[in-house]
């Protein structure tokens, strides 16, 4: 038997304050424009280097990015990861169950200046292939679907655009129909409305691999030619909005195939509040702006292009899904007045967002899985439901902005704003879970 199966529910844990890892990529936002600079400088007492870009902020156990316990002592941090092996009953016994001790779920905040890399994330049956086969780059064996809360307007790539959508950029971009050929090009033009779809499919397949698996100098001139038309079309015409992303991208990655292939991905431009679900192997990239971004735990990136990381083409194109069509912008689902919840369609995890005017009050019901809390904006009082004697100082109980913490399954949280707002983000085990038990 498992060390943690049948854990014995102890004591009443008091929420605990984590310090939180961050991640200086270069395509993230330099120094006090950064909202991962200002979180992670009020989480870890640091000061923001105004030449340096700030991409990412990580809350979890992922050992990429580990956050630590506060313990108001000298001794030594600990992951929180560690600490929670040390009391698995923290995590609820229906997700030590399933997950065993660990957090099923991570939470990040990204600032995007520059676009990320055109990449998807496996599933569980390919993360473990690739995890044996390249423990280095893949560092775990896990799937990671993820969501993505903009915090600002936030512009994204994500899944294959629809037939009649790939129909006209077949039309209208000539160094696209050039590479594929006049013969693919007529197979996707001729097809009617009442197309079959997996046919389709195909096509879409082999055009998309043909264009990622071009040789650089090809690509080169490819980007030349389009880059020649295009500068000379907008002197007679404004030219589309992905006409003009794909200059953009161009700009920030010189002859990269990744600024072509967004001619075959939905562009995607979220307002502030609005959300976006990426499922395993869904082809995307993340273009600009802030976000609150939760996901499986998990670090596993196939990348194929918009980066100076590693890439790795032929096993990207294996593994995508050539499913076509807009994807769902996620509104969430209202719980009361202050709180909105986004639910995806995986055990792992659900995100709820939370902004409460001066002296409101809600309530967090007593989950039976355990939460990480994310204070974004704001400053407020934070009751766990103790007992006095549980208290540390007058102020414990205080939660401002870049504040983290860890709340222990079967607890209920009330939170009381102290300033004009106070925004917080909530990301437990998925409610649908703990319903379908």
């Amino acid at each position: 038997m498992e060390p943690w199966k049948n854990t014995a529910m102890k004591k009443k844990r008091r929420p605990v304050r984590l310090r939180c890892s961050v991640k200086n990529y270069d395509w993230g936002i330099l120094g006090h424009h950064s909202k991962v600079a200002r979180l992670f400088a009020l989480n870890s007492g640091s000061d923001i280097d105004p030449a340096k870009p700030y991409a990412e902020f990580w809350i979890g156990t992922h050992e990429s990015g580990p956050s630590f316990t506060e313990s108001g002592s000298d001794e030594d941090p600990v992951s929180l990861k560690s600490w929670i092996a040390r009391d698995p009953s923290v995590l609820g016994q229906k997700v030590l169950d399933k997950w065993g001790p660990d957090l099923p779920f991570l939470c990040k905040v990204l600032s995007v200046q520059k676009a990320l890399s055109i990449q998807a994330h496996p599933d569980k049956e390919m993360a473990r292939v690739l995890h044996k086969l390249h423990p280095g780059v893949y560092r775990d064996d896990n799937h990671k679907p993820e969501v993505a809360l903009a915090l600002t307007e936030f512009e994204a790539l994500c899944g294959f655009i629809s037939l009649k959508e790939l129909k006209e950029m077949l039309r209208t971009v000539p160094e696209i129909a050039e590479l594929v050929g006049v013969a693919d090009a007529e197979k996707i033009l001729l097809v009617g409305e009442r197309h079959e779809n997996g046919k389709v499919n195909t096509d879409l397949e082999a055009m998309f691999s043909r264009l990622m698996l071009s040789s650089k100098e090809t690509i080169s001139k490819m980007i030349s030619k389009l880059k020649r038309r295009l500068n000379q079309e907008k002197k007679k015409r404004q030219l589309t909005v992905k006409e003009q992303l794909v200059l953009r991208l161009e700009s920030q990655y010189p002859a990269d195939v990744g600024a072509i292939a967004a001619f075959f991905l939905n562009y995607v431009k979220l307002k502030r509040g609005e959300a976006l679900y990426c499922g395993p192997n869904e082809p995307h990239a993340y273009i600009s702006g802030e976000c609150v971004e939760c996901m499986a735990t998990s670090d596993n990136v196939v990348r194929a292009g918009l980066t100076s990381k590693q890439i790795d083409v032929q096993t990207l194109l294996s593994m995508l899904k050539y499913r076509q069509g807009a994807p769902e912008i996620m509104q969430g689902v209202s719980l009361n007045a202050y709180t909105t919840r986004f639910i995806p369609p995986f055990e792992e995890f659900e995100v709820d967002s939370c902004n409460l005017p001066h002296s409101a009050s809600v309530v967090f019901p007593s989950f039976i899985g355990p939460s990480l809390f994310l204070v974004t904006a704001g400053k407020g009082r934070f009751d766990a439901g103790l007992a006095g004697d549980d208290v540390v100082t007058e102020d414990d109980d205080i939660v401002e902005e870049g504040e983290v913490l860890f709340v222990p399954a079967h607890s209920k949280i009330s939170i009381t704003a102290m300033s004009t707002e106070l925004h917080l983000y909530r990301v437990g085990a998925n409610s649908t879970f703990f319903r379908d038990l």
